[in-house]
C-alpha cells in the first residue's frame, strides 16, 4: 500500500511537471534586451539605472498561477582596465527579485532583496510591494532605478572600466523537482546582458541654499 501510494503521488508529480512545460507551438518570445542604460557618478558612488525588456512565457505565467514563485536576478560588474593583465574587478553589485502571485487576493506580490538568494540567507527583503496584475508587477521588475553599483572610492575618475550588467531568470531558486523539469527548455530562458565602456555622467549640482 504504502508503495501503491508513492507511485501515485510521482505521478501526480510528474503530469503536474509536465503541464507547466507544455507551450503552444506558436507563441515565441522577444528577445530579452537592457535598454535605457545610464551610469552616475555622485559624490558617494556610482549609480546605474536601466529597463530590461522581456516576455514572460505562458509556461512560466501558468507556473506563477500555480503558486510557484520565480526570481529573476541583476548583477553588476565594474572592471579597470589593465593592459599588462586581465582587467581587474573593483565592484560588483547584485540584487534578486521574487515574484509571486497570492490566489486568495488575486495580487501580484514582488519583493527586492540586496545580493544573491542562497539557502543559508534565505528572502532579506528590503522592499515588498502588491500589484494589482501581472504587467504592473513585471514593470516594477523590468525597471532598475538609481541603484548603486560601486562605492566613490571604487572608481578613479582618470581610470577606464568596463561595466558588465547580466539579468536572468535564476532556476535555481525553483523547487527541486521542477529544476529537474525545466533544465534545457528554451521557454524557461529569460537572460540579457551587456557589456561596454563604464560612461559616467556626473550629477548636476546640488543647489545653494537661500538662492
Amino acid at each position: 500500500m504504502k508503495n501503491a501510494a508513492l507511485e501515485a503521488i510521482a505521478h501526480c508529480l510528474l503530469a503536474a511537471i509536465l503541464c507547466l512545460l507544455w507551450v503552444p507551438a506558436t507563441w515565441a518570445a522577444a528577445p530579452t534586451e537592457i535598454t535605457q542604460l545610464r551610469t552616475e557618478r555622485t559624490e558617494d558612488g556610482v549609480y546605474l539605472s536601466a529597463v530590461v525588456r522581456f516576455e514572460v512565457p505562458p509556461v512560466v505565467e501558468d507556473a506563477l498561477l500555480k503558486g510557484i514563485a520565480v526570481y529573476f536576478v541583476v548583477e553588476a560588474d565594474v572592471y579597470r582596465d589593465r593592459w599588462y593583465w586581465t582587467d581587474l574587478r573593483v565592484a560588483s553589485a547584485a540584487r534578486t527579485l521574487r515574484l509571486a502571485y497570492q490566489p486568495l487576493t488575486g495580487r501580484w506580490r514582488v519583493n527586492i532583496v540586496s545580493g544573491l538568494i542562497t539557502s543559508s540567507s534565505g528572502l532579506r527583503a528590503t522592499l515588498s510591494q502588491n500589484y494589482e496584475s501581472l504587467p504592473e508587477a513585471l514593470s516594477a521588475i523590468q525597471r532598475v532605478t538609481h541603484w548603486k553599483i560601486a562605492d566613490a572610492s571604487e572608481v578613479d575618475p582618470g581610470e577606464q572600466y568596463m561595466l558588465n550588467l547580466n539579468f536572468w531568470l535564476d532556476l535555481s531558486q525553483l523547487p527541486r523537482p521542477f529544476q529537474i523539469g525545466v533544465a534545457g527548455q528554451r521557454d524557461w530562458t529569460i537572460s540579457a546582458q551587456f557589456r561596454d565602456r563604464l560612461r559616467l555622467t556626473p550629477a548636476p549640482p546640488a543647489a545653494e541654499g537661500g538662492k
